[in-house]
């Protein structure tokens, strides 16, 4: 028998569920070129799903559901708020440019968007090995149909089948680490493995050799060094749209799965994964920054961008352990959080502006396609330097926040490892700067190859300032976010 409790927690997934199959069938009869009512109704799907969410997150209670195997926590539910708000983000940038290219012939980008959300949700709720790669699954095998949606593209299928191998490989390495894990300790619950860790009566070469599949299966999906070689040819070789869908929400989801199985089940091992994300962040740090200075293709530049970014996440997940102490941990794991949440409302905008400048038979994904963009639309031209100045971490943007955030975390430890790492992190920032600077450089003094001038539909306009606007207010005034943050991981982690 199902109690109200577990309707009340999966709630927004049923909701999610439901409407994606009334999407799907309602679209059979939808025949105009941008889909308007299969559009629609996706978007009121997706803002009830966000407020349903923000509901539960507000509340602040922890809930556990169907025999413990999910829960519904106040970091969870923020976390599948702002995963909602990222999607309808993407989809209102992307319709347009989908449209041009015959992806809309069907409705199946609507209904892949909501099932690999529905996807994230699964992930970022489950309180079980099995809930949890259920989801991982649902989620990829989306992204991977999502990716070829373009059928007719070469470069598309190609990225498509590179995603699908390397995805596959990084779901096989995550299992088998969870089976290990279960193999040791006799479970699949997180809380129950937690216990069972923490007394000590496991071998503990069994949990490490467990755990090193398990680190390198979120270091995939996260797109760490070493397990980054599908982000650029995935970003480069998608559909702008579905590579925006690709690059911002999955990564909350990410970010919630390591944190269910690193912190929630495996904390007392912490100073063996914390060793391991400390050479995977100095990895991301170091190859995403020098790799992209030679990028000539924005999408490509962007996704060596992507690897950097993950640095710093994993540098804040690394620092919440300090010699067995876990006093800093809720200071720690709320910075990643921060720093997680505000790269994907960056990383939105500045996709949203290369989608925007796309036309028919035109990409725009060059940078010299930026070419005297601010002579040609003084206002998005502004939101993409807004966008790259906070991916650089240029005051007094949100971007700037986020990294002074993790960095602060780590100087805290007192750690002289530690405070290496911050030093190292900074050098690496300043380097990585060039190539968000040349981006700057090129829209706003160098001649403009096109006299055309860019138009945009009126809800992608809105929604593109708002986005900037954002990048900017957040990074002026974050004491609300970072604070919406911290009582989220301290609320999550004190049950």
């Amino acid at each position: 028998m199902l109690d109200n409790i577990s309707l009340i927690v999966v709630s927004p997934e049923i909701l999610l569920l439901v409407m994606a199959c009334v999407v799907a069938m309602v679209d059979l009869g939808v025949k105009t070129r941008l889909r308007d009512l299969t559009y629609w109704l996706t978007m009121a799907t997706l803002a009830a799903v966000a407020y349903a969410s923000g509901e539960l997150a507000v509340e602040g209670k922890t809930l556990y559901a169907f025999g413990n195997m999910v829960v519904s926590d106040p970091m969870g539910n923020w976390l599948k708020c702002f995963a909602s708000l990222a999607m309808m983000v993407c989809l209102v940038y992307g319709r347009p440019y989908a449209a041009d290219r015959d992806m809309l012939r069907g409705g199946e980008m609507f209904t892949l968007a909501m099932f690999s959300l529905l996807g994230m949700f699964v992930m970022i709720s489950g309180s079980n090995f099995l809930v949890i790669y259920l989801g991982l699954e649902l989620l990829t095998l989306c992204s991977y149909a999502l990716v070829a949606l373009r059928r007719d593209n070469a470069t598309a299928t190609e990225a498509a089948m590179k995603y699908f191998v390397l995805g596959a490989m990084a779901s096989g390495f995550l299992l088998y680490g969870l089976s290990m894990l279960y193999g040791a300790t006799g479970s699949l619950d997180i809380g129950t493995v937690f216990k069972v860790v923490n007394s000590g009566q496991v071998k503990h070469q069994v949990m490490v050799f467990g755990l090193v599949f398990i680190v390198a299966g979120l270091a995939f999906k996260l797109g760490a060094v070493p397990f980054h070689m599908w982000i650029p040819d995935v970003y480069q070789g998608a559909p702008t749209s579905i590579t925006i869908m690709i690059g911002s929400a999955p990564e909350l989801a990410a970010f919630a799965i390591a944190i269910r199985l690193l912190v929630e089940g495996l904390l007392p091992l912490a100073i063996d994964w914390q060793q391991m994300l400390a050479i995977m962040a100095i990895g991301s740090l170091l190859v995403g920054n020098l790799a992209a200075i030679a990028q000539t293709n924005l999408k490509r530049m962007l996704a060596y961008s992507t690897i950097a970014q993950m640095g710093f996440v994993l540098l804040g997940l690394m620092s919440g352990v300090v010699n067995g102490n876990t006093l800093s941990a809720a200071n720690a794991y709320s910075s990643a959080m921060f720093y997680i949440i505000t790269y994907v409302l960056t990383t939105l905008g500045s996709f949203g502006i290369i989608l925007l400048l796309a036309r028919e038979g035109f990409e725009s994904e060059e940078i010299s396609d930026l070419a005297g963009l601010n002579q040609r639309s003084p206002l998005y031209a502004g939101v993409m330097a807004i966008c790259m100045f906070s991916l650089a971490g240029i005051p007094p943007l949100v971007g700037f926040y986020a990294k002074l955030a993790v960095l602060q975390s780590l100087i805290a430890s007192g750690q002289a490892l530690y405070i290496g790492l911050a030093v190292f992190a900074v050098v690496m920032s300043l380097i990585g700067s060039f190539y968000y600077l040349r981006v700057v450089k090129v829209m706003y003094f160098d001649s403009p190859i096109t006299a055309t001038t860019v138009s945009a539909p009126a809800d992608v306009r809105a929604v593109l300032t708002l986005n900037g606007a954002l990048v900017l207010i957040l990074g002026i005034l974050p004491g609300g976010l970072m604070t919406l943050c911290a009582q989220a991981i301290i609320k999550t982690l004190g049950t």
